[in-house]
């Protein structure tokens, strides 16, 4: 009798631990892929770390940090190889972890004062071409600069952008891709002659249904940060949570099995609900700020307990964000826990205890 109740016991408890994951499936982590020197050490971290903290999805910010056949004038230096790719897939594989690569997208063409490869090798895909980098960047500046964007109307840009995309799904072994697509503030601008004068939201939405179409080929899912298509000036956001370009009217122009990844990182903020009641699936993004992220966590819960099937099936839980370096991230993970702290390892550690 003793060995039956015990049996039961652990039958029960394995039953509760299944209902919390269906609750909110998904437990992400989003992060830069490694450097070579760091590899080893991220493997470690993946094997190690995620499984204990029912960690279930890790998306990958690869951009050009990965040995393209298809276009290897846009690798960056030292980049990983698929030999070295395979050794996270195969890790992420008997981990039961789902691996999603990241490119940026439309925005985040630049930083601060360095162009990303794609515009720094196909400088006839900027939006803005006589918008220049200065030497030494500040915010806010004449140009309104924060990132360079490319160009949706190009004709030549996405037999680039989708080459990439293929390789990189490939040697992923993916079945979802991230597209990015935050912070996009030149859009549409007077000075691009295939795009002054047309609509940012139809540029913004024929953008993304053009990527998520392309996917779809393939059966292939696309997941972007869901900024842009939330009114800045309505909900009293601002221009970098959400949009003051107008692009937010796209998320009635577009596909609904688009996975948003909805950050916020100074408050639980409830859009998560409004991206749900359009019919859109949705993690909520922490990042630094651990109370803030348990009050976004308990929301969400919240909202999938209370809400209609037809809405709470569209709350998928959270993902976490980090936009250090790997190997800094990493040093401040294994460092003491302290939980005063505003620190994205420290934020990771409270939202997914062990």
């Amino acid at each position: 009798m003793k060995n039956i109740s015990l049996t039961l016991l652990l039958f029960y408890c394995i039953i509760q631990i299944v209902n919390a994951q269906d609750t909110l499936p998904i437990r992400g982590l989003a992060i830069a892929a490694p450097n070579k020197e760091n590899l080893d050490r991220f493997v470690k971290f993946i094997n190690e770390e995620l499984p204990p903290r029912g960690v279930n999805t890790l998306i990958l910010r690869v951009d050009y940090n990965f040995n393209y056949q298809s276009h290897p004038e846009l690798v960056q230096e030292n980049a990983l190889t698929q030999n070295e790719v395979n050794k996270i897939v195969a890790t992420c594989q008997k981990n039961n972890i789902e691996l999603i690569p990241q490119i940026n997208l439309l925005g985040h063409q630049s930083w601060h004062s360095n162009l990303e490869m794609l515009l720094k090798v196909y400088p006839e895909f900027d939006e803005t071409p006589s918008v220049k980098l200065p030497e030494k960047y500040e915010w806010p500046n004449k140009d309104g600069l924060y990132c360079k964007s490319y160009c949706p109307l190009h004709p030549d840009v996405h037999k680039v952008v989708f080459a990439l995309i293929d390789e990189i799904v490939a040697a992923f072994q993916a079945n979802a891709f991230h597209a990015g697509m935050d912070e996009v503030f030149y859009i549409g601008e007077e000075e691009c002659s295939r795009c002054n004068g047309r609509d940012k939201a139809e540029l913004f939405a024929g953008e993304l249904t053009k990527i998520r179409n392309h996917l779809a080929q393939t059966d292939k899912k696309l997941w972007i940060w869901g900024d842009r298509l939330l009114d800045g000036k309505t909900t009293g956001l601002g221009m970098w949570e959400a949009s003051m370009n107008h692009t937010h009217r796209a998320i009635d122009l577009i596909p609904k099995d688009i996975m948003i990844c909805d950050w916020h990182y100074e408050r639980a903020e409830p859009t998560a609900a409004y991206f749900a009641l359009k019919g859109f699936d949705v993690a909520t993004s922490s990042w630094r700020k651990g109370a803030v992220a348990k009050e976004q966590l308990a929301f969400l819960e919240n909202l999938k307990k209370n809400a209609s099937e037809e809405t709470a099936q569209h709350i998928k839980g959270m993902v976490h964000t980090s936009w250090s370096s790997v190997s800094s991230f990493l040093d401040r993970f294994y460092a003491p826990l302290d939980s005063s702290k505003i620190d994205d390892a420290v934020c990771f550690k409270m939202l997914f205890g062990e």
